[in-house]
């Protein structure tokens, strides 16, 4: 039975690049039009870029059709934006919610850093600083590296696996259950990024 991994389209971005980088994982991957198509899908993925006021396009219907994906026990997957929106919201968009499957709230990485030469946005290469045990970083080093672009960064709350230093700390990586969150781009982090993602694309499989 096919079971696709959903790639959510919202038109913030790295759409593309995301795909590529699933395909050489040998997923299998749709484009849902409308929030109705998620019922038949084994996981999600929300990738993004930019501004969170981007993501106001997932309005009610998607956001309860995810809700209920995750509720059905099958795993979600938020990319650079779409890890930020998995929180409660971000300082970049006072008045939008995210989606409130994780507490806390993004804010602006320069306004915590204590020193106005820190330079945002973080844009590069940097470590992935292991914090407790992972489903899906499984097998991968303490102090991996991954590629990052990005202004705005999650708390490393009780939720963070892995968390990153850029003037301070910041969730990397987050998971909660079949919940989880990459600020980095796996799509550009070359073995890093494939592995995790292959490691997601076999947690959907395991649950499908």
């Amino acid at each position: 039975m096919r079971h696709p991994v959903a790639l959510i389209d919202y038109r913030a971005g790295n759409l593309a690049s995301v795909r590529k980088a699933l395909g050489a994982v040998s997923a299998d991957v749709v484009t849902p039009s409308a929030a109705s198509e998620l019922r038949d899908v084994s996981a999600i993925i929300v990738p993004g870029v930019g501004h969170f006021g981007a993501t106001r396009v997932l309005d009610d219907a998607w956001r309860g059709a995810i809700r209920d994906h995750v509720g059905r026990g099958r795993p979600l997957l938020g990319i650079c934006l779409g890890l930020q929106w998995l929180f409660e919201g971000s300082d970049e968009a006072p008045d939008l919610p995210g989606l409130g499957l994780l507490e806390g709230r993004c804010f602006l990485l320069g306004e915590h850093a204590g020193t106005e030469r820190l330079k945002v946005p973080h844009v590069g290469w940097n470590a992935l600083a292991l914090r407790r045990p992972s489903r899906l970083l499984a097998g991968l080093p303490d102090g991996a590296q991954a590629y990052f672009t990005h202004s705005y960064a999650a708390p490393p709350t009780a939720d963070c696996v892995a968390s990153t230093e850029h003037g301070v700390a910041f969730a990397s990586v987050v998971e909660r259950g079949l919940v989880f969150g990459a600020q980095f781009h796996p799509e550009k982090s070359g073995d890093v990024g494939l592995q995790m993602l292959r490691t997601f694309v076999a947690l959907a499989r395991q649950e499908a």
